[in-house]
């Protein structure tokens, strides 16, 4: 008895221990935590009392507080109060505002896109319109992103306008009147033949589930003869993980598990399943993806290929396995923060495990672990979701990205449709007039400012010092040889240029969704993602076999 009263004893001292420790441990973080904050509170005032310039307290602080983040990953960022407009537009796929994107080009801010229906459009804006002022405000020198804080704000209020339109001598006064602008994350959707559907979703933002299987089943409605889906998620960079698993709806059934998410305390992991019936769980799918294809996307796409239920095409995506939340922090500002990663059905995170310099390193598939499909597929972890049947990336040539980053295209296209009769369709409009844009390209001087030819201007910099005349006509001859190179690069991609020129041209038309229709005329991944699902044998045998190379 006393053996076991000692025993009782020791086991009493025990714990107590164990909870002198454990609040030990505890104590030493809290006091760590408000250590440093008094130490951080000290330091900013400090800063804004004595520094020898102004300083503006709001930046200073978000600098602090993006510099702590930025110790963490990349997609855990403070969200100040300005900034809660684009947050809005990126979770919810609306804000308060005019309804118009635009770039600066030149000392002015130009208007590239317009949202059919929405204040910009209904006042009369058109793509390439300058503006030349907002509320009186001299709008010279501004970037795109001081104007957006200015023209976006409470629905029903007023903003004015001065623009100078492409062709006109003359400004123009406009007066829009603000309202919730809600960017559709279904754009497009129809027929690419007699029966093959397509539809596109850029983000996964609120009711993107809902849009999707609306979508789809108006395709069904309208074509009996439907036999496939080409569902694209290229440059889709994901959003809400609810309308990730609503979307995964749309093609599997009830009760079917999307994705599990594994946090710091077991008690906080969920599994997310469908919860209604498919709209349908038969019909051939393809799903297209490319390395812009992130997080809800690729829980999509994963799970699509982990069930064997569709063929991915594309390219590697960006591999983001994560899970986001937000939390308020005063004064209309939110932190968003990780919590957890998630899973797909096969076991797998798609999570990047390797980074240098902040980019992503795609790992060989033997550092990879490798998890299996429904029908046995092997896939692997650690790196984004692999397409079945991979084709080369669809990004521009140097030298095409040099003529849209330049705005030679988009200028091109201003003048142009000053000119020339607009598209009457965008599935059929075709532009024959290449060797124009080319002429166009060499009366204003392009010059791609190849890497070769920077140093070639430093090295006739030092030439020049020296008076070295032998040197002088190398150098010459060097940069004439570049300057036919960059033409010969230009020649060499046509097609692609009428291609872009033809969906810069019909956009301003018939807006985003004439353009992508515009596009989808001659989009490889399409092309590939039809021959597929006309070939019943191919895809079978895909979904049960090995990659399609």
């Amino acid at each position: 008895m006393n053996t076991m009263k000692k025993n009782y004893k020791i086991a009493l001292i025990g714990l107590g221990l164990l909870f002198i420790v454990g609040a030990g441990f505890t104590y030493d973080k809290y006091f760590e935590i408000a250590k440093n904050i008094e130490i951080f509170a000290n330091v900013y005032k400090e800063i804004n009392a004595n520094y020898v310039d102004e300083t503006d307290p709001s930046k200073l602080m978000k600098a602090g507080i993006d510099a702590m983040l930025n110790t963490l990953d990349p997609f855990t960022n403070y969200i100040s109060e300005v900034q809660i407009e684009n947050y809005r537009l990126a979770i919810e796929g609306k804000y308060n505002g005019i309804g118009a994107r635009a770039k600066k080009i030149g000392d002015y801010v130009t208007i590239t896109e317009v949202y059919k229906d929405y204040p910009a459009f209904k006042a009369g804006l058109q793509i390439g319109d300058q503006v030349l002022a907002v509320n009186g405000l001299d709008a010279k020198g501004k970037d795109s992103e001081d104007l957006y804080q200015i023209m976006r704000g409470m629905p029903k209020s007023e903003v004015q306008v001065t623009i100078m339109r492409p062709g006109s001598k003359e400004k123009l006064n406009l007066k829009l009147v603000r309202d919730e602008v809600n960017i559709p994350n279904v754009p497009y959707s129809g027929m690419v033949n007699e029966n093959i559907g397509y539809i596109i979703l850029n983000t996964f933002t609120e009711n993107a589930g809902k849009n999707v299987q609306d979508a789809f089943k108006k395709l069904k409605a309208e074509n009996p003869g439907l036999k496939g889906i080409i569902f694209d998620l290229r440059e889709n960079g994901g959003g809400l993980l609810h309308e990730a698993v609503n979307v995964c709806n749309t093609f599997l059934p009830q009760g079917q598990l999307i994705a599990s998410t594994r946090s710091k305390t077991r008690e906080t992991d969920q599994s997310y399943k469908t919860n209604s019936n498919a709209v349908d769980e038969q019909i051939p799918l393809v799903i297209l993806i490319n390395k812009n294809s992130a997080s809800a996307s690729e829980i999509v796409s994963g799970t699509i290929q982990d069930l064997d239920r569709g063929v991915l095409i594309g390219q590697i995506s960006y591999g983001k396995g994560l899970v986001q939340n937000t939390k308020d922090v005063g004064y209309n500002a939110k932190v968003k923060l990780t919590i957890s990663k998630y899973y797909i059905p096969s076991g797998r995170c798609i999570q990047s495990s390797k980074y240098e310099n902040g980019v992503k390193v795609h790992l060989p598939d033997s550092l990879r672990s490798s998890f299996k499909t429904r029908n046995g597929r092997v896939v692997y972890d650690g790196g984004g979701v692999d397409p079945d049947i991979e084709m080369k990336e669809a990004d521009h040539p140097e030298i095409v990205q040099k003529i849209l980053d330049q705005n030679m295209l988009f200028n091109y296209c201003t003048d142009y449709s000053l000119k020339n009769p607009p598209p009457a369709d965008p599935k059929t409009y075709r532009f024959n007039e290449v060797e124009d844009f080319i002429n166009y390209l060499k009366k204003n001087q392009f010059d791609d400012l190849s890497p070769l030819e920077l140093k070639l201007k430093e090295l006739e910099t030092e030439a020049q010092k020296s008076k070295t005349k032998e040197l002088d006509q190398e150098i010459a001859t060097i940069k004439k040889d570049l300057n036919e190179k960059q033409w010969l690069d230009i020649e060499e991609h046509k097609e692609l240029l009428r291609n872009l020129i033809e969906e810069e041209l019909t956009g301003r038309v018939f807006y985003e969704g004439g353009r992508l229709l515009c596009r989808l005329q001659h989009d490889p991944l399409v092309k590939e993602a039809i021959s597929v699902l006309n070939n019943s044998d191919r895809y079978q045998s895909i979904l049960k076999g090995s990659k399609s190379k």
